[in-house]
């Protein structure tokens, strides 16, 4: 019987198709710096588990991006933080493809905020995987899961926020210092304010000053002229004086919401002196500047002078109650003869003080007088415009009225080098480097010689 023979013939194997590559990216957070100065910290620990989750699926495509993503030290309650901020750059510039984090609170919890990162994730089509809480947001069910969870990260953030504000209110309660920038007159040591005593002697005298003058900016301008700073070394400013005349941990207490305790703190002033300065500060503005305006200097002593080469004196009379002022020359006052024509004897204060101050209005609009004023401030200032030097010069007109006389007086004695008066008119010269000056004083909002907010 004859063999029939037979024969298999075996398909070649199909290789398996490759996976997609797909690039991991892993995102760690610490909400506190606590911890993390160590060699192993919080940070490497969340990373070693979403790198180990990588590598396991490892036969999907997944490999790891080389950059890292570490916040620490950075609050899960909002989305401005460095690294996170660079990861939505990566992924919106198409570097990533998928976020792995060790728990979703890590990168955020905020609710809306992590609807909002939840967007640029598919806007770009990566995928958010947390490597210790599974869910999967293609369905319905996942991002239920994944919006309940997030409620509960929100609230736990929420009554960690409480605790953290009842445990402040209850120290400041005692006394005690809860940290923040630290008031001139005081150093930190140990969580404890102690008294540097080169600063205190400033504290000491903004407030004498203040007694004295009655005003911010003539404490300021006190101040300034003698070398006083802040912690910083920027010489202090009109702002700088309200907010010490207002902190009360200078006068040993400790204030939280409206509340005052007495603080664990030295005082720096005595109550007396608290109180006497705050009694002044209760008055009015205005009626605190009425002694700064019955004793303001003539505004142009010292810069008046006649046609004779001679300074003019200021000098005034009384006539049935009314004050009348005038600038007189030497020659007047000493009884000679003039044998100068041209000379004036005798000329009201108010009628040349207020054409001076409209000639040199006048003269702050004129465009040779900005660029030269602009050219004068760029030797300090480099970085300063013409337009800005313009802006600053334009601004006095306005300003010039609420000024009080002894501030009017500074600026004139600033602005103007000489007025020479003759029976023909009056010369007015300026001071190129006193209008520089002045548009360094009215430049950046600082405004330190106004009294408009007095």
């Amino acid at each position: 019987m004859a063999r029939r023979s037979t024969s298999t013939t075996l398909s070649p194997a199909i290789p398996p198709t490759p996976a997609r590559r797909l690039r991991c990216a892993v995102y760690t957070r610490k909400s506190t710096e606590e911890g993390l100065e160590r060699e192993f910290n919080t940070l490497d620990v969340q990373r070693d588990a979403c790198e180990a989750y990588v590598l396991s699926q490892r036969a999907e495509g997944w490999t790891l991006v080389q950059d890292r993503y570490d916040d620490g030290g950075f609050s899960g309650g909002n989305l401005e933080r460095p690294a996170l901020q660079r990861l939505i750059r990566d992924i919106e510039q198409d570097r990533v493809d998928v976020v792995v984090v060790y728990k979703i609170d890590r990168l955020s919890r905020s609710l809306m905020d992590f609807s909002r990162l939840v967007e640029t994730f598919e806007a770009h089509g990566v995928t958010f995987v947390s490597v210790t809480q599974s869910f999967n947001t293609t369905t319905s069910m996942g991002r239920l899961t994944l919006n309940i969870l997030l409620s509960f990260a929100q609230f736990e953030r929420e009554v960690i926020g409480e605790r953290i504000r009842d445990k402040f209110a209850a120290s400041r309660a005692r006394g005690m210092w809860m940290g923040g920038k630290v008031p001139l007159g005081y150093d930190v040591k140990d969580r404890k304010l102690l008294i540097n005593a080169a600063e205190a002697s400033t504290v000491r005298r903004v407030f004498e000053l203040f007694l004295q003058t009655r005003s911010g900016t003539g404490t300021a301008r006190q101040l300034q002229a003698e070398g006083r700073t802040s912690k910083t070394g920027r010489p202090l400013n009109k702002g700088d004086v309200y907010k010490l005349l207002a902190n009360r941990t200078y006068v040993g207490e400790a204030a939280h919401k409206g509340k005052v305790y007495p603080g664990e703190h030295e005082a720096i002033i005595d109550r007396a002196l608290w109180d006497r300065v705050h009694a002044a500060l209760a008055q009015h503005p205005k009626l605190r500047g009425n002694a700064h305006r019955n004793q303001t200097p003539a505004l142009l002593k010292g810069l008046l002078y006649g046609s004779d080469g001679r300074a003019m004196s200021p000098s005034h009379t009384r006539r049935r109650g009314r004050l009348y002022r005038y600038y007189v020359s030497q020659s007047a006052l000493k009884g000679t003869e003039d044998t100068d024509p041209s000379l004036v004897r005798r000329i009201s204060a108010a009628e040349i003080e207020g054409a001076v101050v409209t000639q040199v209005r006048a003269l702050l609009r004129q465009p040779e007088i900005i660029v030269g004023t602009w050219a004068a401030a760029r030797v300090s200032d480099p970085d300063l415009t013409e337009g800005e030097s313009r802006d600053a010069l334009l601004q006095l007109e306005p300003l010039w009225d609420q000024l009080f006389p002894a501030e009017q007086a500074r600026v004139i004695g600033l602005l103007v080098e000489r007025v020479r008066v003759s029976s023909t008119g009056a010369d007015i010269r300026l001071r190129v480097e006193g209008l520089a000056s002045l548009v360094r004083d009215l430049g950046g909002g600082r405004g330190q010689m106004l009294e408009a907010a007095e």
